[in-house]
């Protein structure tokens, strides 16, 4: 809405900057940090009316029962933090901010019917894990095949189907219909790893907001024609642009989040949050053709997804446990790491990450 400001630089020339997308996704992310530090006290409180409150498995590390109780279904903050600043900020004649704003809402959805029967059942169990993939699933294809229509928009294509491979600039296979195939296991993917590594104060968001800062860069060299084709990107498209005001606007929305989700925490994200987040992060590697270096950029959620996956096949193959506990986080907390030092070196590891991914632009 705010975007179209620009149009009244006639009458006050100071409305011209509404034009710059740096400037837009400046704005987004301060007013999704404002919405967050605004609207945090009352959603706590109102969750606590609600006895909306975290149910901790009792498997788990002994320190975290003290936990139980505590606000959860917080991804409704994050949610509302990052799109109403990027429906302000943004410009909605964009395909991709709608495919973008409407599969990461799809995706809290179904998060936040996981959250809503674990409160009512009073258990950690919510959605049975075949329902909850599903949805997942019909999500995923669902822009898959929207994606693979703007291959055929007129005039001109607003997307392909070319796949961007990291240290390789002259591999660039377009995969046709597969391409919904593929989408589909990076958003599940992406979705799931979230999910798994939301389980301390403060960790998952924040491994997010350093990801979502790095997509934010990646999305703004991929939206700039000098950029693109500089660092031998498949495609320019003036559409990937407008993604950084949505990044940046997650960057807001985790950092808001964050100040009351931090150790020790006022408020879980539960999987409203995590499944909402993942959502997006997944949507837009897939519409900045960076979905390969979604795994750097996540190196910290692939490591976690990976750790439950090595801890099931070890366990089922050979009836023993590689970790004390999966995700890898708890496993650290029992070998005797604190819960403040696991969460601050995971956040080092994915700087590191985030970093490293940047690097690999002008290597492919």
């Amino acid at each position: 809405m705010l975007f179209y400001l620009q149009y009244l630089s006639e009458y006050a020339p100071i409305l011209n900057v509404a034009r710059y997308i740096t400037f837009r996704t400046a704005g987004a992310s301060i007013t999704a940090l404002a919405i967050g530090l605004f609207l945090g006290p009352w959603m706590i409180r109102r969750l606590r009316d609600f006895q909306i409150g975290q149910v901790v498995r009792q498997d788990g590390p002994a320190t975290h029962r003290t936990k139980a109780g505590t606000p959860t279904m917080g991804g409704l903050l994050i949610l509302t933090c990052a799109i109403v600043p990027t429906l302000l900020w943004a410009d909605l004649t964009n395909a991709f901010i709608w495919i973008a704003v409407i599969a990461t809402a799809a995706f809290g959805a179904v998060g936040f019917v996981d959250d809503y029967l674990k409160i009512v059942r009073r258990s950690h169990h919510g959605l049975r894990p075949r329902y909850k993939m599903g949805w997942q699933i019909l999500i995923a294809i669902a822009v898959g095949l929207t994606l693979l229509y703007l291959t055929d928009a007129q005039p001109r294509p607003l997307y392909n189907t070319r796949l961007n491979v990291p240290f390789f600039k002259t591999f660039i296979p377009d995969i046709g219909w597969l391409y919904v195939a593929f989408g589909l296991l990076v958003l599940v993917g992406s979705t799931n790893a979230v999910n798994l590594t939301d389980g301390l104060d403060g960790l998952a968001i924040s491994v997010f907001a350093v990801a979502a800062g790095a997509f934010t860069a990646l999305a703004y060299v991929s939206g700039h024609r000098e950029f693109a084709e500089y660092l031998q990107l498949t495609r320019f498209s003036p559409l990937t642009a407008e993604l950084t005001v949505f990044c940046g606007a997650l960057v807001g929305a985790s950092l808001g989040f964050l100040w009351w989700n931090s150790y020790p925490a006022d408020i879980f994200m539960g999987d409203v949050g995590s499944l909402g987040l993942g959502g997006a992060l997944g949507t837009v590697a897939l519409l900045i053709k960076q979905e390969f270096l979604l795994v750097f950029v996540g190196g910290v959620f692939v490591i976690e997804a990976l750790s439950v996956m090595i801890q099931v096949a070890s366990f089922k193959l050979t009836g023993n446990r590689v970790f004390r506990m999966a995700p890898l986080h708890h496993h650290f907390e029992l070998i005797g790491w604190s819960e403040p030092k696991v969460i601050t070196r995971f956040i080092i590891l994915a700087i590191i990450f985030a970093l490293f991914s940047l690097t690999t632009l002008k290597l492919r």
